[in-house]
Formats: C-alpha cells, structure tokens, sequence
C-alpha cells in the first residue's frame, strides 16, 4: 500500500492537527517504529537516540527540524580575528550577529513563543554572541528555566573551548547531550594568527602564550566531554593561507580525542563587518577550494557539510531565520507551553522520515546499479522534507548533491539571491545565481520559466521540474539511471 504524499507545508500549516495523526496512524507506523527505521546501521542505537531529532549533528535530520538560538551569553574570552560581535543586524546571517540580548527570564519566554509556533523546534541552543561557558550564569540560568517547561527540548551550547573544562560536570549533570566547540588550531605559531588574545584565569595573555593556553585547554574539554559520553562537534573556519592545510591536521587531533562530528566553515570577510580579517583584505575560501578540503578530509571525523553559520538568535529549520517573528515585545509576559503541535508534527514526520529513507535506499541502489564510475553534481530548490519543493526563482538557498559509484551525497549549499520578485525576474540577479551555482550539473525545481532554464544551458547546466515535490535522491536517481543508460529501480513517492 503506497503511503499518502506529505508535503512540509502541510505539516506546519495545517489547523488539525488530530488529522495529520489520522494520517501518520493509517499508514500503520507509530513514531517509535519508524523512527528507528532511519537509524543508519552502522550506529550504535543510544547515539541514534542523541542525534536523530538534532539538525546539526544529523543530516537526515536537518530536513524535517528545527534550532533556535538565544542571545543571554555577550560575554567573550578571547578575541577572534574574523569576529565582530554586533548588534541590531537583522540582515546579517553570520555567527556572533544578534538583534537582541536577552535575560534567562526572556530568553525562557521567547523558547516557549517559538515551541508554540514552529512545531520543528527540536533544540534550543546557546552560541553567545560572546562564549556560552564563560557567561555561565546566563546560560545556566537559561537551560534550567526551559528544561522545567520543555521536558523534551535538546539543550545543545557553543564555545570557543577556554571555559569549557570548568563546566563539563554541569553541563552531564543537565543532560546536555551537544557540544560544540571551535577549534581552529593544534599549532600555537598559526593560532597566533587568529587569535590577538585571550582572558584567562583573571590576566590577558597574547601571541603564542595566549595561542598555548587556549590549545591545551580545548584538548582538555575535548577529551573530558568524550569521557562524560557527551557528543561533540568541533567547528573550525577555514582561513586561505592562514589555516587551510592546518585544518588536515586539526582533524586528527579532534578524530583522537573523540569528536563526532567536524565541521569546516569558510572564513566569512567582509570589511563592512568591521572584523580585522575584513579589514586587512583576508579572503574567504571558494566553494571549491572547501569542498576540496572537505573531500581531503573524508576518513577522519565525520564531516558536517549542512551547517549554515547560523546567528546567534537564529530560529527556524537550517537556512531559513524566523527570529524576526519572535521579538521579546511581541511576547506575552504570561505566556504558557502547549505541546499539541510539536506532538502531533513529530507523529507524522516519524511515518514521513521513515518512507523517506526507504526511498533513498532504493534511490542509492539504482545508482549504484549503473555501473558508471561517473558523477553528477545537482543543485535542489527545496524548502525543506528531503523534497523538491521550490520554485526556481524563488529559491535563496540550493541544496548541493554528488551522485556517484559511492551513491547520493549531500555535499553543501549555495546561497544566492532571490531572482523572481514580485512575478519579474532581474537579469543582474540571475547571472549572480548562475555564478553561484558554478561546477553543478542539473538543477532541479518545482517551476522554472524559460528564460533562466536557456540561461542556465548556456552556462552549461541542465534545469528539470518534472521531478516537482519527489523525494531528492528519488529524482536523482532517475536523472542518473537515465544519463548513463540503465532503468531506475521502483522507488516510493
């Protein structure tokens, strides 16, 4: 029996929410079962247990739920040469960015609005805009507050690793499964390169010295967060000339000691963010030059290649910021928990997530089946569910896959431009979105008008929208199975 197609509006916007159960309960799948039909084998069931809800530590799951970060944590330690911690910049998506600080009491107020409305809330995370360790009243304060009212929620921290052995008991004894720290170097000489200075034990160290201490000190987090069974993963930007082979290095270290997940980030520099790299003309890496880098890295530390350096008041699934909707003066000061609408999205994404993943099995084999040692890189203009849900020129986000004799990758995004605004699109936005999708192969898409389809053919890329609202690796596979000659396997829809 073919299970009912769901789209991901239809899980957020619907108003009964007892007949999206209905529909999740027909199918004969209760969130137990198909939940652990996702788990890949290969994993042990309790990390399967940590992450399958968490879209930063699984890709899987980055489809189907959502973080928010909130800003209770300005104070910092140290000093980073590609950080400018900035207020009031609601336009700017890079980390260290807020628009607001918030008080625990707030910041508990503002969970509990966004867990209201946006039923794919699954993790609440603190990222600063300063250190989460360092300012630990705050953020302790915070996590016990929502804990109290969200029972479910993950709580999940970010810090640049200097404070971080002082609060590894605390941190178990809340159950904070997530941590992530930024770990840039292993070699004091390059980390002196990237950070002017550091605040430690009551005195300011700088140079080497201060590159020294913060080394030892994240090994030393690192190390007693993997004793404690908390997961870990380790971000590090990618800086050209400064630390960009290092980061092979960085690697090892970080696989040694435990960490889960590595994830590489390309240096953002800009000078109108007023940061010293921005200043000085340091550039950033191309997506090519990270992606090489990243492919260097495959059997080391599992990558993460779905981050989206998110705000530190982000709120919403990865790369879409709802935090605009949630502004503390827009919260009632009396408002309570209701957990009907994250119950009853979880019901069904659990039915939805599993046939999912019987599809991209069976997508991954009829790849395979070819024979070709080949590759196809396809960009996906999706909103979100592991569909093709998003019109073309609508799209601000690409979501970037490599089909190979390996499978179906996701390999990264491409950000861009919006290029259809009120029914036009502009010609100069165009060439930036053509540009930006540079080494793709095919993009695929719910709609696409004729012009930008002969655009993108000149430049060399394929545009198909006969694969509207499939599952990804469904329509990828059929595309490949069809560029090198072999017939797709049946695939559910």
């Amino acid at each position: 029996m073919s299970l009912p197609t769901i789209s991901l509006e239809s899980l957020v916007s619907t108003k009964s929410f007892d007949k999206l159960l209905t529909i999740a309960k027909s199918a004969g799948c209760a969130s137990s079962s198909c939940g652990s039909s996702a788990k890949p084998d290969e994993m042990d069931s309790a990390v399967w247990e940590k992450i399958k809800d968490h879209p930063c530590y699984s890709e899987e799951a980055h489809h189907y739920f959502a973080r928010m970060h909130v800003a209770v944590a300005p104070a910092c330690n140290i000093q980073c040469n590609y950080c400018n911690r900035k207020y009031d910049c609601a336009n700017e998506s890079r980390p260290g960015v807020v628009s607001e600080k918030l008080t625990p009491d707030q910041a508990r107020r503002k969970v509990i609005a966004v867990a209201n409305e946006v039923p794919q809330l699954s993790v609440l995370g603190i990222a600063g805009p300063g250190d989460a360790c360092y300012d630990w009243k705050k953020t302790k304060a915070t996590f016990e507050r929502v804990a109290r009212e969200i029972r479910d929620i993950k709580l999940c921290i970010s810090t640049n690793g200097l404070a971080l052995p002082d609060r590894v008991a605390e941190l178990a004894d809340m159950n904070v499964d997530h941590v992530t720290i930024t770990i840039n170097m292993v070699d004091p000489e390059i980390g002196a390169k990237i950070y002017p200075w550091i605040f430690y034990n009551h005195r300011r160290y700088t140079g080497i010295d201060a590159a020294r201490i913060l080394h030892k000190r994240q090994m030393l987090g690192l190390e007693m967060l993997t004793a404690r069974g908390i997961l870990t993963k380790i971000n590090s930007v990618m800086i050209p000339g400064v630390n960009g082979e290092h980061l092979i290095e960085v690697n090892k270290w970080v696989k040694e000691r435990g960490a889960f997940l590595h994830n590489v980030m390309p240096l953002i520099s800009d000078p109108a963010h007023g940061t010293h790299f921005g200043l000085t003309g340091q550039r950033g890496p191309t997506a090519l030059e990270l992606k090489t880098l990243q492919d260097r890295l495959e059997g080391g530390v599992k990558l993460m290649r779905h981050c989206r350096q998110c705000r530190a008041d982000a709120v919403g699934l990865l790369g879409e910021d709802r935090g605009q909707e949630f502004t503390i003066d827009q919260i009632s000061d009396d408002i309570t928990y209701d957990a009907s609408k994250r119950k009853a999205y979880r019901e069904v994404v659990a039915r939805e997530r599993g046939d999912h993943v019987a599809a991209k099995s069976q997508a991954v084999a009829t790849v395979k089946a070819t024979g070709s040692s080949k590759s196809l890189h396809i960009a996906v203009a999706t909103k979100g569910g592991g569909r093709i849900n998003e019109h073309f020129g609508h799209t601000t986000e690409f979501q970037v896959y490599e089909a190979s004799q390996r499978g179906i990758s996701f390999i990264g995004h491409r950000k861009v431009e919006q290029y259809c605004l009120g029914g036009r699109g502009a010609d100069a936005t165009l060439e930036g979105v053509i540009a930006a999708l540079k080494g793709v192969d095919i993009v695929l898409c719910v709609k696409i008008g004729d012009c930008p389809k002969d655009q993108l053919a000149e430049a060399g890329i394929r545009a198909v929208d006969a694969y509207g609202y499939d599952y990804i690796e469904t329509a990828i596979s059929a595309l490949y199975a069809s560029e090198f000659g072999s017939e797709p396997l049946a695939a559910t829809a």
